[in-house]
This record gives structure tokens, sequence and C-alpha cells, in this order.
């Protein structure tokens, strides 16, 4: 048993699973989508009518079940400090929403198709668009509030050295800003003023969220070794 409390080899094992498979966009670097990386949500991947909808609504429901299940698994053996529950919680939200993410997929690419654009704002998609919204938005929260805890309970308790020292500092204060370009283009882009690099916004910033999962993952499993 870890200091923190955590069976840290199987939430490891987990964290680590998660956030590879939680980078599975990158796949667009080889594949042909037919979206532009710089403007489309990478939401858009996983649509219904996308060539590559079903691998990346795979990859996704992976991702949310493998930290779904560390974070589970740390909840159960965690030292019971506030930081820490509400840390493993956030990451468990984020999995469970990530997960029912993967099931309500866009029906169409709305920053590739102007016709699904206008269909979502005259609001005749179907519902599973606003579902999506919903399931997107707590899978992020729970991830902020994951990365952000965690992260200042790794600096109060000692715990976890790759996430105690400056790394993890830099990875949150990147993490916020990423959130805050995202959330202002998808404002934008809902306005008609644009898209604002959204696309790069978003692929940053659910990059350095599976970042921060590595680390925390080679942080508990080094933990565990000292």
């Amino acid at each position: 048993m870890s200091r923190s409390g955590v069976r840290t080899r199987p939430v490891a094992v987990l964290l680590a699973l998660g956030a590879l498979a939680y980078t599975a966009w990158v796949l667009e670097l080889l594949l042909r989508t037919g979206l532009d990386p710089v403007q489309a949500y990478v939401s858009e991947l996983a649509a219904a009518d996308q060539p590559l909808g079903g691998l990346f609504r795979a990859t996704d429901l992976a991702a949310g079940l493998l930290v779904l299940a560390a974070a589970v698994c740390a909840l159960l053996r965690c030292d019971r400090r506030r930081w820490s529950l509400t840390g493993w919680a956030g990451l468990a939200l984020f999995g469970a929403a990530t997960a029912v993410d993967s099931r309500l997929p866009l029906s169409c690419a709305p920053t590739a198709d102007p016709v699904c654009a206008a269909r979502e704002t005259a609001g005749l998609v179907p519902a599973t668009h606003t579902a999506h919204a919903v399931s997107s938005s707590l899978a992020m929260l729970g991830a902020l509030v994951g990365v952000v805890a965690l992260t200042v309970a790794a600096r109060r308790h000692g715990w976890w050295p790759g996430l105690s020292g400056r790394v993890g500092s830099v990875l949150v204060g990147l993490e916020l800003l990423a959130t805050a370009w995202t959330l202002s283009a998808v404002a934008a882009f809902q306005a008609g003023r644009g898209t604002w690099a959204l696309g790069a916004g978003q692929r940053l910033q659910v990059l350095l969220v599976a970042l921060w999962l590595g680390v925390l993952a080679w942080s508990v499993a080094r933990e565990e070794r000292a």
C-alpha cells in the first residue's frame, strides 16, 4: 500500500491504458477523415455519418471505462482526505461521462457540413446532439476537477512525485488555458462568428488531459516502488 492509500499497480495500469485510448484521435494524422483538425470538434471524428466513427466511438468507450475503473479502485482504497476524494471522484465522473458520450454520437459534423450546422441551429438534429453536449461537458468538468484536485493533493501531502513538482503545476495551468480557448471558440462558433481554431484548442485540451493521466499513472507506480 502506498502513502496515498491507493493500490497503485492496478490503478497505474488502468490509468495508463485509459490515457492511451484517450489519444486515439491522433490517428487522424495517419488516416483520411475528411475533417480539418484545426476547425473540427474532436467528437466529430466519432459522428454517426463519419467513415471511421465506429473506431473512435470504441476508443472513447474504452478510455472512459478504463479511467472509471481506475478511479473507483482508488476511491475504495485512497486516503480519505478532501482533495484526494474530490480528485478521484472527478476522474470517476470523467470516465463515466466519456463512456456515455461514446454512446451518444453526433449524427453529422457541423463544422465541416453547413447543412448539418444549419439543421443544428434550427433544432432539427436528433436529441443525441443535446445529450452529447451534456455528457461532453460533464466529462470535461470531471477531468478538470480531477486534474486540479489530485495535483493539489500531491503537492499538499507529498504524494506522486511527478505531480507534486513543477510538471503537475504546468499541466494544470496549460489545461485551464486550453479549456478557456475551447470554451471561447465554441461560443464563437455557436454565435456564427467562425470557429476560432476550435479544433486545435480542443485537441490541445484533451491531449493535456491524456498527458496528465499518463503522469499520474507513472507517479502512482513510482510511489509504490519508493
